[in-house]
Formats: C-alpha cells, sequence, structure tokens
C-alpha cells in the first residue's frame, strides 16, 4: 500500500518542524516578513501546520477547526502578492524542507515542490486587487502524482 505524502515526511511533527522553520526564514526575508508586521503570531503558524497536515494526507483538522478551503482563500484575497514575493516563497519552503529534514528522495520533493508551484501561483492569482476567487472548494489533497515512492 502506497503511503501518504503526509505519512512518508514523517507525520504531524514533521510538518510542525516545516512550517516553523519556514516561518522562522520568513521573519528575516526583507521581501517576505513585510507581509507579516510584527512577525508570524503562534496562531498562524498552528493553522497553516494544520493546513499542509491535511493537504499532504493528514487528519482534516484544518477543515473541521479553522473554516476549510473558503478561510484559507480569504486569506490571500487583497495581499497583492507579487511574482518576486511567490518565487520567494517556494523557495524558502524548499530551504525550509532541508532545515526541517523532509525527506530528500525525488519522488516526496517532487511532489512536495509541485504543490508548492500549485499553492504560490494560486496564492498570488488570488491575491490580486480585484480577482474573482473561487470562494468554495475542498482543501486540496496532494498525492504523488507520476511518481510514487521509491519502496525496493
Amino acid at each position: 500500500m502506497t503511503p501518504t505524502l503526509y505519512d512518508w515526511a514523517g507525520g504531524a511533527e514533521a510538518f510542525e518542524r516545516l512550517i516553523n522553520a519556514f516561518y522562522d526564514r520568513v521573519e528575516k526575508d526583507p521581501l517576505l516578513s513585510p507581509l507579516f508586521p510584527g512577525g508570524v503570531s503562534e496562531e498562524h503558524r498552528v493553522h497553516v501546520i494544520a493546513w499542509w497536515r491535511e493537504v499532504f494526507g493528514g487528519p482534516p483538522e484544518y477543515s473541521g477547526q479553522y473554516g476549510g478551503y473558503h478561510h484559507m482563500v480569504n486569506k490571500h484575497v487583497n495581499l497583492g502578492i507579487s511574482p518576486d514575493q511567490r518565487f520567494r516563497f517556494a523557495s524558502l519552503m524548499s530551504l525550509a524542507a532541508d532545515d526541517a529534514g523532509l525527506p530528500a528522495d525525488p519522488e516526496f520533493r517532487a511532489a512536495f515542490v509541485g504543490y508548492v508551484e500549485w499553492g504560490t501561483r494560486l496564492a498570488l492569482a488570488n491575491s490580486a486587487p480585484g480577482a474573482d476567487v473561487m470562494q468554495e472548494a475542498p482543501v486540496p489533497k496532494w498525492g504523488w502524482g507520476v511518481a510514487p515512492p521509491y519502496q525496493p
């Protein structure tokens, strides 16, 4: 049986390490830190950890406790994220995966980066002033794509 990306990554603790490593980098980054005046709150970190866990196959905590897709998408409306900020977000997330000790195998990282690219490009589009934002959708369930985990 093929494990979820969540399980392959190491479960709940792995995503907590990932998101905390990411936001620690964001707080020091001159391009992204202005999006979080005063720093990234503990509440924000907890919500984003729950989102990433759910997206990668963990428990549906974000949907059940924090408002699901509608809540997440509206956190980005009218933020005016720039293409440079989107790229920096994706770059720092990849570095944070290393910081957090997430699996480095090509299959996992391809799926991981695939989600980062999809999510950041969607956030970029949804953050544009006057964007026509789809308000209702399920939280995405990210999977392995074309390269399932290598298991000898």
